[in-house]
């Protein structure tokens, strides 16, 4: 999921950025309302955490202009718990609530919701070849019946498969990868996408057959399934 905090109490904003970071968000981050409605706006998100109480303008400001011109889940959070907040988020767009203090847990089920009833028509179970991706339950295994094994990915690697598994034979650049596994703000010239691939490679590939994800040289990545190891002119063998 790529998803947009705002939220100026810092503490809780970099606790939230942290532990979805690690269940393999992309985050990005705004401090008040104005710097929140220009991200909502110009970005494209899954869901966006939306504080109530903002310097520069309030939540339900942001809510108001976003609602204006894109249906992006939101899920409110506030230290107020007064109904008239609840039903006043509600009426002008928001999509779900929660009062703080909340557990984080609870947030990511919330925020996992939404994800899916935004995804609604993608099937949550993906399948190339003898790869299955369960992109509920967040697990991989290659392999048919009782002889599939199990892949233990992190939660980079997974959202990593991810991204490539769901545009299945589309070539995907390094950019586009960084934009989607990484956040907005990601220096492509540095070398953590090859880094990515080759550790992806090493676990999903390198003990089985057929051969999934290939490289495209100066273009990117593809995981598609392929009748030779070499069909595709120009493919690399390394990252």
């Amino acid at each position: 999921m790529k998803i947009l905090i705002v939220e100026d109490e810092l503490r809780t904003a970099d606790y939230l950025s942290k532990g979805l970071t690690e269940q393999g968000c992309a985050v990005d981050m705004a401090h008040n309302g104005i710097d929140g409605q220009h991200l909502a706006l110009t970005h494209e998100y899954d869901v966006i955490v939306l504080d109530v109480m903002l310097p520069g303008q309030d939540g339900f400001s942001v809510l108001r202009a976003l609602r204006a011109v894109k249906q992006t889940p939101v899920i409110m959070l506030t230290a107020r718990d007064r109904v008239e907040d609840r039903i006043k988020g509600l009426h002008e767009g928001a999509d779900d609530y929660l009062v703080k203090p909340f557990s984080f847990l609870e947030l990511l089920a919330r925020l996992q919701a939404l994800n899916r009833r935004g995804r609604k028509q993608e099937p949550m179970q993906l399948r190339i070849a003898d790869l299955q991706i369960d992109l509920l339950a967040r697990k991989a295994s290659r392999g048919i019946g009782g002889g599939s094994t199990r892949i233990d990915l992190t939660a980079k690697e997974f959202a990593l498969l991810a991204v490539l598994a769901r545009r299945q034979g589309e070539i995907l650049s390094k950019t586009a990868i960084a934009e989607l596994v990484w956040d907005m703000n990601f220096d492509s010239n540095t070398n953590v996408v090859e880094v990515a691939i080759k550790r992806l490679r090493d676990k999903i590939d390198v003990p089985f057959s057929p051969k999934l994800l290939h490289t495209i040289r100066g273009m990117g990545y593809v995981m598609e399934v392929r009748d030779g190891e070499n069909a595709a002119q120009g493919e690399g063998a390394a990252p």
